[in-house]
């Protein structure tokens, strides 16, 4: 139970970290997939 607690622990830490580390490089979804033709907001 312990080793399952921590494994929950350690993806919703990653998944936070990669979240703000790929906003922070440029990888958002919105960068990637938008072109100067399409404008998001």
């Amino acid at each position: 139970m312990k080793a399952m607690l921590t494994g929950f622990a350690a993806i919703v830490i990653l998944s936070v970290a990669a979240y703000y580390g790929l906003q922070q490089m440029g990888f958002s979804s919105k960068d990637v997939y938008s072109s100067e033709n399409v404008r998001l907001d």
